[in-house]
């Protein structure tokens, strides 16, 4: 392979994971804790962009465990939304993980 042939596969290859990426920032996950208690949606972007409190979370004698319950669903919604990102870019990259082509 000469070089010219190997920047028009690295373009290619950029141009195809760019449009994953624009892909990927439409799409939602959502993650659940407290057995469904509290309920967060994490986009592409991986900005928090709404999240559920089944009323019976809602305990004014103890607001700690709300809390603990929104951690873990928002955190859970980011994972989730990491590891499809990784999976899609390394589809696109055809198998290779991005930043190793």
């Amino acid at each position: 392979m000469d070089l010219q042939q190997i920047l028009k596969q690295a373009q290619g290859m950029s141009s195809k994971l760019g449009e994953v990426q624009s892909a990927l920032r439409e799409r939602v996950v959502d993650a659940a804790a407290g057995g469904g208690l509290v309920t967060a949606y994490v986009n592409g972007d991986q900005q928090l962009v709404k999240i559920e409190i089944d009323p019976k979370a809602v305990d004014p004698d103890d607001p700690g465990l709300l809390e603990d319950l929104v951690v873990a669903a928002v955190n859970k919604a980011l994972g989730e939304m990491k590891e499809l990102i990784q999976a899609e870019l390394t589809k696109a990259a055809g198998g290779r993980r991005p930043g190793l082509i």
